[in-house]
């Protein structure tokens, strides 16, 4: 059974059962980061393209890969990103990502998404401002958050990390390895809620690190979806018997403090 109808009756389940008076699409943090907070930003990729309204495609080179749109596609209530072997300039891989048009600061953020297998692909979810004159190290970003960057050489781990770009020189904080199950075999959930005061991430509604946020300045932020073919985590080649392969999410949320929600946008 694809995941349309199976969505279809959780929507059905949740109808027939929610309180009277609250809205149906009122979607809740998977994590347990308390109440006061509301969903303000969402996709769950129920279309049958890219909402172009809300994301605009990563189409770049970065380390083995250059990054197309036409590696995009949305089915079946997924955002897929095809990683594939193709001759594209001088790289011999192509992948593809997608960032949000909108940008946002203090909030709690999750995505649920599964990795591809083999070797070779760099899955993240993260953070970063983007100016539309370029899509990756963006001179004019403050902080990038990354919740999760996947290296799919070893499909059992991924890593978190804070970065401050700005003032320069570039600092990384808190960088820390998560050891988790197959992240190719099942989906998981990826969170964090980003407060003036601390940054805690979540994996599957666990706490898996905490920082202190006062430790660097903060801006407004993009989010991205994205798989690059990588050099990292120890990579020494794409492993091309399991591809092609594509890095498949199901959804991505955005939930604003509802006490305060001017604070809560740049």
């Amino acid at each position: 059974m694809t995941k349309q109808p199976i969505r279809q009756l959780l929507v059905l389940g949740l109808l027939l059962a929610w309180p009277a008076g609250s809205p149906a699409d009122e979607l809740k943090p998977t994590s347990p980061i308390g109440s006061g907070y509301r969903l303000t930003w969402h996709d769950e990729f129920d279309g049958d393209r890219l909402d172009t309204g809300k994301w605009t495609y990563r189409i770049d080179t970065r380390f083995w890969s250059m990054q197309r749109a036409e590696n995009v596609s949305v089915a079946d209530g997924y955002l897929r990103l095809a990683l594939k072997k193709e001759k594209q300039g001088e790289f011999d891989y192509t992948a593809g990502g997608v960032i949000s048009r909108d940008a946002f600061q203090y909030g709690y953020y999750e995505a649920r998404f599964r990795c591809p297998p083999g070797a070779g692909w760099h899955t993240s979810f993260w953070m970063m401002r983007h100016d539309w004159r370029k899509t990756a190290d963006e001179p004019a970003a403050v902080q990038e958050i990354d919740v999760c960057e996947q290296d799919s050489v070893n499909r059992t781990s991924y890593s978190v990390n804070l970065h401050r770009w700005k003032p320069s020189p570039h600092v990384s904080h808190g960088y820390k390895r998560i050891t988790t199950p197959d992240l190719a075999a099942e989906f998981h959930v990826w969170g964090y809620e980003f407060t003036p005061q601390r940054i805690d991430y979540y994996f599957d509604g666990r706490l898996v690190q905490s920082l202190d946020a006062t430790v660097i300045p903060h801006g407004p932020q993009n989010i991205w979806l994205t798989s690059v073919a990588a050099p990292l985590g120890g990579t020494k080649s794409v492993d091309d018997s399991k591809r092609p392969a594509v890095a498949e999410f199901d959804h991505v949320r955005y939930f604003a403090k509802a006490v305060s929600p001017e604070t809560n946008r740049p």
